[in-house]
């Protein structure tokens, strides 16, 4: 084997090892949480082996490619809804959906809080303008539900108001999938024990404290008027154009795992006939000179 071909062939693996550290920089924090726990927060679980858990990790995000190739080939429009309570793993779901998308075209909608005037428009007009356009996927970190959960529980809103949410919504949902809209609702539900553990990590872990607000420290008080309404959101507003689908999240790398899969299985794709992609030669001037960079525009090589 002669220097450039294992010269190319460390350059490869070095790549292939990068993709798998973008992948291990966002366990480490739960790394972390789990010596956290060694130390004396005690938590007795059965863990997936994180062998099996990358493997399939990167199979499905494999095919996660795969299918945003065929969403834009064929100009679908896909909405996809996450919602459950805090700390409940949304956020981490969605990161592994998107890690390796192309963002231009899988865009991720966190809404703040409404402003003053949005609070006295029709209620989803805020949302519209976020919905896709053909060959986008929209995943929306909690959504127009945050009605019948957090500002209901909150007092946020006006039981006239709810009562309006749940008469409109069907009608609303109804109006997105006529209009070509592929439309998926996810619930991840955990335990009262497992958000109380999850929360106690966030207190103890400086890198996850700036997660707790004094909503989630609320949202700790009102469980059981958290589980009402979401037994009524899952009854009135599961219909059979707009399903709801609980995800078992006690488990954070199940549930992951389990909610790709099943995403996946929602859009029935294929492979997308491409061209062959030829790198161009670089064009080469005999009057072009490379001036050299200021010695003190470079940063510093700590490293």
């Amino acid at each position: 084997m002669d220097d450039n071909t294992r010269y190319s062939l460390e350059r490869m693996k070095d790549e292939i090892v990068d993709s798998f550290d973008e992948e291990l920089e966002l366990e480490m924090d739960e790394a972390h949480l789990e010596l956290l726990t060694q130390e004396g927060l005690a938590h007795d679980r059965k863990r997936m082996d994180r062998g099996t858990y990358f493997r399939e990790l990167f199979r499905l995000q494999h095919e996660l490619v795969r299918l945003q190739d065929w969403v834009q080939y064929k100009k679908l429009k896909v909405v996809v809804l996450f919602e459950g309570r805090d700390s409940a793993g949304k956020g981490g779901a969605i990161k592994r959906v998107t890690q390796r998308l192309n963002p231009r075209t899988c865009r991720v909608v966190a809404l703040p809080a409404p402003t003053e005037r949005e609070r006295h428009q029709w209620y989803f007009q805020r949302y519209v303008p976020h919905l896709p356009t053909e060959g986008e996927i929209v995943l929306f970190d909690r959504s127009w539900y945050n009605r019948a959960g957090v500002e209901r529980v909150m007092g946020f809103c006006s039981e006239t108001d709810v009562a309006d949410f749940f008469r409109t919504v069907p009608e609303f949902e109804n109006m997105l999938v006529q209009s070509g809209i592929i439309l998926i609702k996810y619930w991840f539900s955990i335990t009262d024990d497992e958000q109380e553990f999850r929360f106690q990590m966030r207190i103890h872990d400086p890198l996850k404290q700036w997660k707790l607000s004094p909503m989630d420290m609320e949202s700790r008080v009102h469980w059981e008027d958290y589980t009402k309404a979401k037994e009524e959101m899952l009854a009135r507003t599961h219909t059979e154009k707009a399903p709801w689908w609980v995800v078992a999240a006690n488990d954070k790398r199940r549930a992951r795992l389990n909610c790709i899969t099943h995403l996946l299985a929602q859009i029935p794709y294929e492979d997308v006939p491409k061209q062959d992609i030829t790198l161009p030669a670089r064009l080469h001037h005999a009057d072009y000179v490379r001036h050299p960079v200021p010695p003190e525009l470079y940063v510093p090589e700590i490293y």
